[in-house]
């Protein structure tokens, strides 16, 4: 099948390059062009971008859900649900997230997702795709666990870990831990082996700790600044370790609750513009009113688009990835071709997928939106064909 987009502002990881042209051949990225001529006959489809941004389409590689389900539900119903709000505001794909709970539950969600990914009919009509696990605990720090249940945070446990990677079929593309936690080393030496990220997470690890463990194989942090040892001057801690070391990459939460402007200023000008990963961390009120909901097993209450405990420990976000470029733009002043690769190129840098996705690159799968100024999402296009975009 052939696919031609024509009059869009093409967002590539170099330049934007204004009024141009995309064409698309089985579901692959074929040419970009500008003036040559073109005949709109020999093409299966046409999409008129009407002078709006063609970008890469956006990978949230650390979700837990929204529109009202969670990836730990363990349903193939939850997860076309995830998909369909995902699509919405432009995510192509996404990582499902595991996340701290009985390890029942935790083998039911991996199962299911790996299910899902294998469910050759499911791909034939493909949402946002679903492109593997993020496994955030239970191995974490007690003193940072966050929104993670007590009961079920453990030390980092090699059989365990090993059942789980089993089990998901090797489908398990990031593991977050806190890697001064007793176990942790034979963990994440397994982990790299498997070539599987492993992300510094929910720690109280110390500068020295953690610079060790990225020496081990450590390449990512979970949501920068939260869920980790606050920096100081005498004891850097995780941030001091992540925010210097060019071997890692940070996630962020843009959304202005979890992380001041300054402090997302002061993250760019540390990591620079090819190793920040915009996440939403969403949870399942995404999308949906204020009111009481769950995470963990935990209610979550959500009041002016903040998402907390009871406790007032705030639980995963109502963020959407389209709304963390635009945030990005306007309360950081990154530029929106750098603000956008945060939001694809290096989130398929994390996951090792950056050869197929990510980019408006020649030869890259055709997964790609189109927006306006304001970040809405007008058309998404998945392995080169357009995806209804599911309303609300």
């Amino acid at each position: 099948m052939k696919t031609l987009i024509k009059n869009a502002n093409i967002i590539t990881p170099y330049e934007i390059i204004m009024s141009s042209n995309l064409k698309i051949e089985n579901g692959k990225i074929l040419n970009i062009f500008d003036k040559e001529a073109f005949n709109e006959k020999s093409y299966d489809e046409v999409i008129d971008a009407e002078g709006k941004y063609l970008s890469p389409g956006f990978m949230d590689i650390h979700n837990h859900g929204n529109f009202g389900h969670d990836a730990m539900e363990g349903t193939k119903e939850a997860l076309n649900t995830i998909a369909n709000f995902h699509i919405k505001n432009g995510v192509t794909s996404f990582l499902a997230t595991v996340m701290t709970e009985h390890p029942i539950k935790i083998r039911k969600a991996i199962e299911n997702v790996r299910n899902y990914i294998e469910d050759r009919d499911n791909n034939a009509n493909i949402r946002s795709q679903v492109l593997g696990i993020y496994l955030e605990g239970p191995y974490f720090s007690m003193e940072k666990k966050g929104a993670q249940p007590p009961e079920f945070i453990k030390s980092p446990d090699l059989v365990e870990i090993k059942e789980y990677v089993s089990l998901s079929n090797n489908n398990i593309k990031v593991v977050a831990l806190a890697p001064e936690l007793e176990g942790a080393e034979e963990v994440i030496e397994y982990l790299r082996e498997k070539n599987i990220t492993i992300s510094a997470g929910h720690t109280n690890g110390t500068f020295e700790q953690i610079k060790k463990a990225i020496d081990l194989g450590v390449t990512q942090s979970t949501h920068l600044y939260n869920g980790m040892r606050a920096f100081s001057h005498r004891e850097p801690g995780v941030l001091g370790a992540v925010l210097t070391d060019e071997r890692v990459l940070c996630e962020m939460i843009a959304d202005g609750i979890h992380v001041h402007p300054a402090a997302m200023n002061l993250a760019v000008k540390a990591k620079g513009k090819d190793n920040i990963i915009l996440i939403s961390d969403s949870m399942m009120a995404t999308g949906l009113k204020d009111g009481k909901y769950s995470l963990g097993g935990q209610e979550v209450y959500v009041k002016n688009n903040a998402a907390r405990l009871r406790d007032g420990t705030l639980a995963g976000s109502t963020l959407t990835l389209n709304r963390a470029v635009y945030n990005m733009v306007h309360l950081v002043n990154v530029d929106l071709k750098d603000a956008v690769r945060m939001a694809s190129l290096n989130s398929a840098k994390a996951i090792r997928v950056d050869d197929k996705k990510g980019s408006i690159e020649v030869g890259k799968d055709a997964d790609l939106i189109i927006f306006d100024d304001d970040l809405k999402i007008e058309k998404a296009i998945v392995g080169g064909r357009l995806r209804k975009l599911i309303p609300e």
